[in-house]
């Protein structure tokens, strides 16, 4: 079995030392590991700072059916919760797409189809214009 750390494609630059980012990096390969563990597919961590007001870290996975999906998103909000952290979710009627809402942390599970068609890797890591004046 793969370590958590080796379950995730990393799409940010490495997170500095500072205590504060040790301590968000620790929860960021937790989650992955249980996501992991919940067998979800192509799990990718992207950093967010700097992109967005709502969080640090943004975490995406596919699970392979609604069920699936459903099962992964309470399992990681059991998880959060046994650890302290208060976590929303969203999405469990349906279990397309399930958002798990932790904080500084937000964890996306779809279905293979869905997350092609949202694609938010591609919306989350590509450049962002810069402030232009005419």
């Amino acid at each position: 079995m793969r370590s958590a750390p080796e379950a995730a494609k990393t799409a940010s630059p490495p997170a500095d030392d500072s205590a504060v980012m040790a301590g968000h990096r620790s929860i960021v390969d937790r989650i992955v590991g249980w996501l992991d563990d919940a067998k979800a597919e192509e799990i990718v961590t992207i950093d967010i700072r700097g992109k967005s007001s709502f969080g640090d870290t943004m975490i995406i996975a596919t699970g392979n059916t609604d069920r699936h999906v459903g099962a992964i998103g309470n399992q990681v909000q059991r998880n959060l919760k046994e650890i302290g952290r208060h976590a929303r979710i969203e999405g469990e009627r349906q279990c397309d797409w399930v958002l798990i809402d932790a904080g500084d942390i937000v964890i996306h599970v779809f279905r293979p189809e869905v997350r092609a068609f949202y694609n938010l890797e591609k919306m989350w890591t590509s450049d962002w214009p810069s402030d232009t004046q005419h």
